[in-house]
């Protein structure tokens, strides 16, 4: 972030509309509350990280039919 103070930073957030400065706390709090009780942030993943993951498993099939047999597969083994 560079050699900005805490005050210089606080001079900037004043100039933010009321909501978006209670976002900032809220994510601030949330942040700094995971800290202390020694939580690791998990990494968000993004859908085009995983994009085309599944291709080898449908083998073809369009993704809405795969998803449509597999659960009535699911709702045959439950009747079962």
């Amino acid at each position: 972030m560079g050699a900005a103070t805490v005050d210089e930073i606080y001079e900037q957030v004043r100039e933010l509309p009321v909501e978006q400065r209670l976002r900032l706390v809220e994510r601030i709090v949330h942040d700094v509350s995971r800290q202390v009780n020694g939580e690791v942030p998990q990494k968000r993943r993004r859908w085009r990280d995983i994009r085309g993951s599944a291709a080898g498993l449908l083998n073809g099939e369009d993704a809405q039919q795969w998803i449509s047999r597999s659960r009535r597969e699911d709702d045959e083994k439950r009747r079962v």
